[in-house]
């Protein structure tokens, strides 16, 4: 029992490393520099509707990054990215 209770551990442990490994394979990877990018992006774009849609697609991306949730960091990072193209 002892033993495949550490098997279970030890797996789950490898998944949980290679999570932000996945992440950063990913199209628009969740990282500081793209983050960055993103917001610079944002402020340069007109008061609306499009702008405020980024800047809340941004904020959920920087939640997800802080609470290690890379895969949905990147989706809502991508987002605001296009909402910032569809000025």
């Amino acid at each position: 029992m002892v033993k495949k209770l550490l098997g279970a551990a030890a797996m789950a442990a490898i998944a949980l490393a290679m999570v932000p490994a996945q992440a950063a394979k990913m199209g628009m990877g969740c990282s500081g520099a793209n983050l960055g990018k993103t917001e610079s992006a944002i402020e340069t774009m007109a008061d609306g509707d499009g702008k405020w849609a980024a800047v809340k697609e941004m904020a959920a991306a920087q939640d997800s990054m802080l609470n290690n949730k890379w895969g949905a960091c990147s989706e809502h990072l991508s987002k605001a990215m296009h909402d910032t193209m569809a000025k």
